[in-house]
């Protein structure tokens, strides 16, 4: 059995109050996790084609105020 079947078990012997925790863990430690990758995006260029085209999109008039 592989690390995740082992865990999905794991997770399934949790009590609702543990579980909740897990959950909270779980949701701060993914956020880190995307936020890093976002930052890692950004400063290697991979993000650069998408910005231009909303720079593009907002000065042609192609954009709405939220």
């Amino acid at each position: 059995m592989g690390n995740v079947e082992n865990i999905e078990r794991q997770i399934q012997q949790l009590s609702v109050d543990e579980l909740a925790e897990f959950r909270r863990w779980f949701a701060e430690f993914d956020a880190e996790l995307w936020d890093r990758q976002l930052v890692s995006d950004a400063r290697s260029g991979k993000l650069d084609a998408l910005a231009n085209g909303a720079l593009q999109a907002h000065a042609a008039g192609r954009s709405t105020k939220l």
